[in-house]
């Protein structure tokens, strides 16, 4: 079973029973949009396994597999699993990142220590 929330700084965010989340935010120099989709393993990991783009360019091409759909490039990933996540969040850049889990909520807006991003910790195994 997939952990339940996850720690976003020292704030925890509820996820969906499935697990999975989405981080979302514009490309620094192509100005486009970009989308990864993360699971929370069963290790208590973070796994990627999906990711979209609104263009290409500049490190932006769509993965293996990808097809055009709704207006953006979208592909499955198969991720290494990662125990976190760490956004900086320098509040320079062209947006900060929309991570939605149940909800949606924008980080890294303003200057700001970085942001981890984490599965909660588990209790009594």
């Amino acid at each position: 079973m997939s952990a339940s929330c996850l720690m976003v700084g020292a704030a925890m965010i509820a996820l969906a029973p499935s697990g999975q989340f989405s981080l979302e935010w514009t490309h620094s120099v192509e100005k486009e949009g970009w989308r990864e989709h993360w699971q929370v393993t069963d290790h208590g990991t973070l796994r990627l396994v999906g990711a979209a783009v609104k263009g290409s360019g500049a490190g932006m091409e769509p993965g293996p597999g990808g097809h055009f759909e709704n207006g953006w490039w979208v592909w499955k990933a198969d991720g290494p699993e990662v125990p976190e996540l760490e956004l900086a969040a320098s509040g320079a850049t062209v947006s900060g990142w929309t991570l939605c889990a149940k909800d949606c909520q924008t980080l890294g807006v303003t200057p700001e220590a970085p942001i981890r991003i984490a599965p909660c910790p588990t209790t009594g195994n």
